[in-house]
């Protein structure tokens, strides 16, 4: 009984995360909206509120971002850890068609309990080939780990994923990461049902340095 009673004591105290989110936007519901099985509905409820151990932060505010496209045509990479993302053009950074990535460094290893990811709100749209991997090093060679993958043709080469397809609205899309240990993030897309362009506005991710 002892044994049991201080094992629950040392469960960390949970706490909703600390996520602010931007203003839907101003442009109403698109016709002719993707569907099918593949496709999370659209739906204008809030999710859930996540649990994470209490004082977990966005610990990617303001941390070094590259990309595939070193130069995007509109924006500059800092802008996807700036903490702005709201629905208006100059937050949002816009890159070449085709699969491209973007990097975050987190600066050491955390741990890791969930990411938001905000590609483009100012339109209801799906992104495709949508993969987000974890590793040890910048080059993605050591311990990747993939959290997300809705690439179902395969066109990252990263494996076929299984996820759905969702929809950008203010809520973002929040993928649980299970306190998972890392320094890198790596977030893969393909333009999406409007547009060829590949774009972002944020990305938050949640967690920890892990203690030394």
């Amino acid at each position: 009984m002892t044994a049991s009673l201080s094992a629950h004591a040392a469960e960390p105290e949970l706490a909703p995360l600390p996520l602010k989110l931007p203003l839907p936007t101003l442009k109403g519901t698109p016709e002719d909206l993707p569907q099918g099985a593949n496709v999370e509905p659209l739906t204008d409820k809030l999710r859930p509120p996540f649990l994470a151990p209490k004082g977990v932060r966005n610990i990617a505010l303001g941390k070094k971002v590259t990309a595939s496209d070193k130069n995007p045509f509109i924006g500059q990479l800092s802008q996807i850890t700036d903490g702005e993302k709201e629905a208006f053009d100059d937050q949002v950074v816009e890159m070449r068609k085709g699969v491209q990535w973007v990097q975050v460094d987190l600066g050491e290893v955390c741990e890791v309990y969930a990411i938001v990811v905000w590609h483009d709100h100012r339109l209801i749209q799906t992104y495709r080939s949508v993969v987000v991997q974890a590793a040890d090093d910048p080059d993605f060679i050591d311990n990747v780990t993939t959290l997300f993958n809705n690439d179902t043709e395969n066109a990252a080469g990263l494996g076929i994923g299984f996820d759905k397809q969702y929809f950008e609205t203010q809520q973002g899309k929040l993928i649980p990461a299970k306190n998972l240990k890392t320094r890198y993030l790596r977030f893969y897309s393909r333009g999406s049902n409007a547009t060829a362009i590949n774009s972002y506005q944020e990305i938050e991710v949640y967690g920890q340095p892990v203690k030394k």
